[in-house]
C-alpha cells in the first residue's frame, strides 16, 4: 500500500468528488479511479458508492479515511523530526493536551525553547485525555498534558507546577451567582453540563459524599467551548475547571463559582517510557525539567 495512493484517496474523500480531486492532484480523472479501484482490489472492500456527481464512503472507506489520516499525520511527524537547518535544532514538538488553564506553563516552554532554537516549532493538538493517550501510544505525538486522575503508571511523566481549580460556570443571574461558591448540596436537582471522563472516572465521588447517579447530569462534553454554548442556552450549569473560559472581560453574562471543599486537579507532563525523542523534543523536555 502505498502512500501516495493512501494521499490520492484522502483528496477524493476530501469532499466526495472525484474529478475535482483529479484536478487537485494534477492528474486526469481515469487515472484517479483506476487508482481507487486497485487499493479496493488490495484491501478486498468496497471503499464508496459513487453517485451522479459525487462519492460517498462505505463504513470501510470511512475507517480507512481515519487510519490513512493517521498514517500521513505520522509521515509529516517523522519527516519533521529528521528536518535540520544548517545543522541548527530544528523540527516540530508535537504536544497533545486537554483543556487547562495550565498549558501557560507549556507556554512558557515553548518560549524558552523557540528563544534558543528559533527553527523548531510546534504542533498543538487538543484532545480530551483519552485522545491524548491515545495519539501518545501511536507515537502520533512527543508529549501528552494530563489533568487530573489520570493513571500515568505507562509513561514518564513530570508533574508541572500548580493545579486545576473545579467549580461550577454559571449565568450571573442564577441564585448561586449571589453566593460566591457551589457546596455539594448546591448540585442537588440542579441539570448539570459535565465533562464525560471526569464523570466516569469518579472526578467528583469522593468530594459529592453521596453517588453521582444522583446528580442530573443531562449533557457531557470532552471539550468545553461547545458546553459554554448550552449553558448560556440555559441547559444546565457547568462543571468545570478555572481559567478556560474568561468570565473577566467586561460584559460577560457568566461566573465561576470554585467547589467548596475545593477539589485541586494535577497537572503532568508525560512521554512514552521508550520513545526516541527528536533533538526539538529532547530540547524541550530538557527546558521543562529546568524551568
Amino acid at each position: 500500500m502505498e502512500l501516495r495512493v493512501l494521499k490520492y484517496f484522502l483528496e477524493a474523500a476530501r469532499d466526495g468528488n472525484i474529478t475535482k480531486a483529479a484536478a487537485r492532484l494534477h492528474i486526469t480523472q481515469p487515472t484517479l479511479t483506476r487508482q481507487l479501484h486497485q487499493l479496493e482490489e488490495e484491501l478486498g472492500v468496497k471503499l464508496y458508492n459513487r453517485g451522479s456527481y459525487n462519492i460517498r464512503l462505505t463504513p470501510e472507506g470511512i475507517l480507512l479515511k481515519k487510519r490513512a489520516q493517521e498514517i500521513i499525520e505520522l509521515e509529516d511527524k517523522i519527516k519533521n523530526e529528521f528536518a535540520s537547518v544548517d545543522n541548527e535544532i530544528s523540527g516540530v514538538v508535537y504536544i497533545g493536551a486537554g483543556e487547562t488553564a495550565g498549558m501557560a506553563f507549556i507556554g512558557k516552554i515553548l518560549k524558552n525553547l523557540i528563544n534558543k532554537y528559533p527553527k523548531v516549532k510546534y504542533r498543538m493538538i487538543s484532545e480530551d485525555r483519552e485522545g491524548v493517550s491515545w495519539k501518545l501510544d501511536r507515537g502520533l505525538i512527543d508529549f501528552g498534558v494530563f489533568v487530573g486522575k489520570a493513571n500515568l503508571d505507562k509513561y514518564n511523566y513530570i508533574v508541572l507546577p500548580g493545579q486545576d481549580s473545579w467549580g461550577v460556570l454559571v449565568l450571573k443571574d442564577d441564585a448561586l451567582a449571589a453566593k460566591g461558591f457551589v457546596e455539594a448540596e448546591d448540585l442537588l436537582g440542579r441539570p448539570l453540563l459535565a465533562s464525560y471522563q471526569a464523570v466516569s472516572e469518579g472526578e467528583f465521588e469522593e468530594w459529592l459524599g453521596y453517588s453521582e447517579e444522583n446528580l442530573n447530569i443531562v449533557g457531557t462534553h470532552n471539550l468545553i467551548y461547545n458546553a459554554s454554548v448550552m449553558l448560556r442556552e440555559k441547559l444546565g450549569i457547568l462543571l468545570t475547571i478555572d481559567g478556560i473560559i474568561d468570565t473577566e472581560f467586561e460584559g460577560s453574562e457568566l461566573k465561576f463559582l470554585p467547589l467548596r471543599p475545593e477539589i485541586k486537579a494535577r497537572l503532568a507532563l508525560a512521554w512514552k517510557k521508550d520513545a526516541v525523542l527528536s533533538q526539538a523534543a529532547a530540547k524541550f523536555l530538557e527546558i521543562a525539567n529546568n524551568i
